[in-house]
This record gives C-alpha cells, structure tokens and sequence, in this order.
C-alpha cells in the first residue's frame, strides 16, 4: 500500500519525464462531468503546466484549469493525443480511440427515466460494441452494478470467505425494498444479525443524495427510513476512515475523518443525518466527528490485507479505476469494508495522473503483445451488443 505524499516541482517534473516517449501514436478519449473534473486533485499538474510551454485553457467554477487540458499538456510529452469526448455527438466523428475512460454514472443513472440519457447510453454502447479493439475503463457492466448498493454490499458480504486468511469483513446488512410494516423489518433485522446503532444508505450509490445518511438508534427510529435503502451495522472505529484508491495494480490509502463511537445496542436517541461527504472531507471538522473520549490510536490497516483486498476485489468487479472504503473496528481491530465507489476523485493522491498513464500504457502493451486485434465491424446506426462486447482494461 502507498501512502501518497504532495510532490516537490522537481519531483513532478520528473515524473512528467520518467515516462517520456512510451506510447507513441495512441489516442486516449476521457469523457467525464464538468462536476468529476473540478473534483479532481490537480495540484501536481499544475505545477507541471506552470513549466510547460504549453498554456492551459482557463475555465470556470473552482478549479483553474480543465482535466482536459492538463491530462493533455501532460500526455502530449508521451505520445499520447488526448480527445475530450462530446457525449452529444457522434463518437464515429471523434474517434478511432485506442482506450475511453470515462464515468457515465450520471448518463447510467438517469437512463432509468429519462429517454435523453437513453439514446446517449445506447449510442456510447452502439460505439464500443463495433469497436472490440477499443478498451474501454471500465466495462459499463461492472460500473452499474456499483450504482447499485444492494448489488455491491452483496459482493462486500462474499468477501470473508474469499479472504478468510486476512480476517477481512463487512458489517451485516439488510436490503429494504418499500416501507412495509415496521415489526417485519425488525424481524428482519434480527434474523440477518444485525444490531443498533444503525446506519441507512440509498440504494443509488450516485449523485448528491447518496450522500445523505442517517444514524438510528432504536427500533422507533426505523420510521425515518425512506426505501428504497440499505440498513448496515455501525462498527465503532475511532472516527477514522482509510479510503483507498485504485488504478490498475496500484493503490494508495488515505486517511480521512469519520464519525465517532457511539454506545452499542439501542437507545431513545433520535435519528442523526449527516451528509458523509461532508463528514469525511479531509478539512472537515462536524461535531460528528469529535470523539466523547480518550481512546488510544488504533493500528493502520495491514498492508498486506489491504493489497489482498485490492486484488480480491479487481478479479470479481473487473474494474480498474475505484476505490473501497475500509474502517479498523476499536474492538476486533478487523479491517472491515463499509462500501465501494466507482472511479472516485482520487484527492489526496497526486500520483494518479502518472499512474493512470502507466495503467493505460500496460493495458495497451498487453493488447498489442497478444497480436493485432480483429477487424471492426461496419459502423451500425443501431445498438448491436452490449458493452462487454469492448476490450477491458484490467
């Protein structure tokens, strides 16, 4: 596991240089939201673009520059052309692309009601499944079924059995479909061994409302749930949460804020809402967070139960750009996963760029090591197949 730290300018202008000249001649399409490239950390490159010939294009909003540009000026050094892929027009005019990353959760998610999104959806999946040469980071497959909490907190569930010789585990967790009667899901809760204090998630792990989470206490407190959700058992943990980030065969761990303790079992507590991104900023300062008591530091998570981790998890989600939230229980001191993200902002991790890079350029090596790919089939003005039918990149 590699704990990031900010570089000096010599570091990242060496680092702009290690990989000088690698990946000559390959075109690199990122499509992403004006939201996910403000989040970005952009530090480091910025320090490079001060340096670099090459200015870059001021925009609006927070940040100083556009992904866009700084991936570009960074990559234009390696061979690498970078397009910024327009979503509202036809990929066939803007390719051929060696590999697309993107984060289509928004496009994915709102596809479910609204025949806009629909038709871009169906055209990006037209667009790859003609093109099984392009690599695509990361299938659609696997990032849907991480928009979904009940699909990814079953996959958290397996996870003790797959790595049962790093005492790795997930809290119990109960899927709550509708409201229904409040005895039942008590029953339910009882039955799937999970206990108070609880905390409740939505069900779409996308967009600013999954961020809103609530603490309950007592079976009273269940009538402030709203279904569709997920109920998970609140491990005490120090208020310290360890997110780690992943980019092919590396990651980085990043320590972050996290609610405090709470008594365990039920109490006449009333319900506590929170927004988790606030909670667990890096400068975030919530009384949530301010531990009652004195306790001594727990111990970093292991190494090398993290990496088991990282590895577990890009074999059965087929993905290569997430990262995983993990806790170190104050009682067991267990390392236990409490969710996973798709294609997070990687803040706290100025290597990401360079590592990104030396994941794209892996990826290709191997796809040009095991011999030219199949000819692409006509254009299509139809969806053909889904989007497994493109090359991945793991």
């Amino acid at each position: 596991m590699e704990r990031s730290e900010a570089p000096t300018p010599d570091i990242a202008l060496s680092l702009a240089r290690s990989h000088s000249g690698q990946m000559s001649g390959r075109r690199v399409g990122f499509c992403l939201s004006d939201k996910k490239r403000r989040r970005m950390n952009l530090d480091a490159f910025a320090v490079f673009c001060e340096t670099s010939p090459i200015h870059c294009q001021p925009c609006s909003g927070d940040s100083c520059y556009h992904l866009h540009s700084i991936i570009n000026i960074y990559c234009r050094g390696h061979g690498v052309e970078v397009v910024e892929i327009d979503l509202t027009q036809p990929l066939v005019h803007q390719g051929p692309f060696d590999i697309i990353v993107h984060k289509l959760s928004d496009v994915i998610v709102d596809a479910e009601h609204d025949s806009q999104s629909q038709q871009v959806l169906a055209n990006f999946q037209s667009y790859v499944s003609a093109h099984p040469s392009t690599v695509l980071l990361d299938p659609l497959p696997a990032m849907t079924q991480l928009l979904d909490r009940f699909a990814s907190y079953q996959i958290m569930s397996e996870l003790h059995k797959s790595l049962r010789d790093w005492s790795i585990c997930s809290p119990p967790y109960l899927e709550i479909h509708s409201a229904g009667d409040l005895p039942s899901i008590q029953q339910a809760l009882m039955t799937q061994g999970l206990s108070f204090p609880l905390i409740c998630k939505t069900r779409v792990a996308h967009g600013s409302l999954s961020h809103e989470m609530s603490l309950i206490f007592s079976a009273g407190g269940l009538a402030d749930i709203r279904p569709p959700c997920v109920l998970q058992s609140f491990v005490n943990h120090g208020a310290v949460l360890h997110k780690v980030f992943v980019v092919g065969d590396r990651h980085f761990c990043v320590e972050r804020p996290s609610l405090k303790n709470f008594p365990s079992g039920p109490c006449e507590r009333k319900t506590i809402f929170f927004n988790s991104h606030q909670v667990s900023k890096p400068e975030s300062n919530s009384d949530l967070t301010a531990l009652d008591e004195q306790m001594p530091c727990l111990p970093p998570p292991s190494s090398e139960a993290v990496a088991a981790l990282v590895r577990e998890l890009r074999v059965q989600l087929g993905m290569a750009l997430f990262g995983v939230d993990v806790i170190v229980s104050i009682h067991t001191h267990t390392l236990t996963v409490i969710d996973i993200n798709i294609f997070p902002g990687y803040e706290g991790v100025p290597q990401f760029f360079s590592s990104l890079l030396s994941h794209i350029k892996s990826v290709l090596d191997k796809q040009a090591s095991a011999g030219p790919p199949a000819a692409d089939p006509p254009e299509s003005t139809q969806t053909t197949g889904g989007p497994s039918a493109a090359t991945t990149g793991l």
